[in-house]
């Protein structure tokens, strides 16, 4: 009530002083905002979440530190950020840093396809690599273990985890790639926990979440934990392998291998 009195207050007095908006909170300075247009409220509001843009581009660049320079990111951020304000629903019940952090992560994304990040030997490697997960699912009618992939391409199990690594920017993008052609299910499957109505929405949409969590069921425990310490959490790759007790670089596998196997189940459920 005291923070709806104060937007009311302010409204009939314009212009507003920044004193009596860096008050408010984040929901009744973007209200004020989507009243007023005042960009000053806008920049206020969007400086406020620089250091989860900071956090995000850190922890892009850590675990794909070869397609982009961290001052890169953080400034597509920032544009990411005041484009975040305009565009987010309060109607739809999802947190405003959930909103932000699933769009600064499809900007890095796509971020890296715009920047020629990577050399056409690793980008053969990859297409090798989607067409052995490919051919195998096909061949064995679910999502191939690691040990098929790495038998069927010729590879030791310590040549396998080197692909996975080497590949690891090119996955992301290529699971990401699959999600846009699924209505950005990601980005949904992570805020689905917020909406105010879930039986309200599409039955598209319902069914890609669930696709989503049994494809994330059916990864092993640490392919989950990474995917959870990752896009939940938001962690570091090295603050990930502190909590799992690994080094980096199996981090850096494990997730590039998760991606994978999500990357061909969601494929799978598309091509049904």
């Amino acid at each position: 009530m005291e923070q709806t009195g104060t937007v009311n207050a302010l409204r009939e007095e314009l212009p507003v002083s920044r004193e009596q908006a860096e008050k408010l909170d984040d929901r009744a300075l973007l209200q004020l905002y989507r009243q007023t247009g005042d960009q000053e409220l806008k920049w206020m509001l969007a400086l406020r979440y620089t250091q989860l843009v900071r956090r995000i581009a850190l922890q892009a660049s850590g675990m794909y530190s070869s397609f982009a320079q961290l001052d890169d990111i953080i400034q597509e951020g920032l544009l990411v950020l005041l484009n975040a304000v305009d565009k987010f629903d309060p109607e739809k019940n999802v947190k405003f840093e959930t909103y932000v952090s699933t769009r600064l992560r499809g900007m890095i994304v796509d971020l890296a396809r715009r920047q020629d990040w990577l050399p056409r030997q690793v980008r053969q490697k990859s297409i090798k690599l989607n067409r052995a997960m490919d051919d195998l699912a096909f061949q064995l009618g679910r999502v191939p273990s690691s040990e098929e992939v790495a038998n069927y391409m010729g590879l030791s199990r310590e040549q396998y985890d080197a692909l996975l690594s080497e590949t690891a920017v090119s996955s992301l993008v290529s699971f990401e790639a699959v999600l846009d052609s699924c209505g950005n299910a990601m980005e949904k499957y992570l805020c689905q926990g917020q909406q105010a109505n879930p039986t309200e929405e599409k039955f598209q949409d319902r069914e890609l979440h669930q696709v989503l969590e049994e494809g994330i069921a059916s990864l092993r425990e640490n392919e989950r934990m990474v995917l959870s310490l990752y896009y939940e959490k938001e962690l570091n790759m090295k603050e990930i392998a502190q909590v799992l007790n690994v080094s980096a670089a199996r981090v850096s596998q494990i997730h590039s291998r998760a991606l994978q196997r999500l990357r061909v189940y969601m494929k799978q459920y598309m091509q049904a």
